[in-house]
C-alpha cells in the first residue's frame, strides 16, 4: 500500500457517500465539482487541518485513504510552501480503508 492520504470530513457526508457508492465532498461545505478536487492531507498535516477549517464542527470523522485503491483518479501534490494531496475525482467508497471519529481537540 502507498503512503495514505486523510480527509476530513462530517460523518452525516461519509454515511451518504456509504449510500451513494462515491465520495464527493471537497472540503467543508464545498462540493467536488465546484472545487475541482478533494482537499486532502498527510498524517502530519491532519492537526492544522483541523485547526483551521474544522475546530467546532461536531461529529468530524477522518478517512484514512489508500492512493492504490483510487481506480485512476489522480492524485495531485500541490500548494506553496507546502504540498497537500488533491483527489481529482470523485472517491471510491472501497479506497477508504479507515474511518476514525475526531474529538473536539482534534486528530
Amino acid at each position: 500500500m502507498a503512503d495514505p492520504v486523510f480527509h476530513l470530513t462530517r460523518a452525516a457526508d461519509w454515511e451518504a457517500a456509504l449510500a451513494a457508492g462515491e465520495y464527493r465532498r471537497s472540503t467543508l461545505d464545498r462540493t467536488l465539482e465546484e472545487e475541482g478536487f478533494i482537499h486532502c492531507s498527510t498524517a502530519a498535516q491532519l492537526a492544522g487541518t483541523f485547526a483551521r477549517f474544522y475546530r467546532g464542527v461536531p461529529e468530524v470523522v477522518r478517512l484514512e485513504i489508500d492512493p492504490d485503491r483510487l481506480g485512476g483518479v489522480e492524485v495531485r501534490w500541490e500548494g506553496d510552501p507546502e504540498a497537500f494531496p488533491h483527489v481529482y475525482g470523485p472517491l471510491p467508497v472501497d479506497a477508504v480503508v479507515g474511518v476514525t471519529p475526531v474529538g473536539p481537540d482534534g486528530p
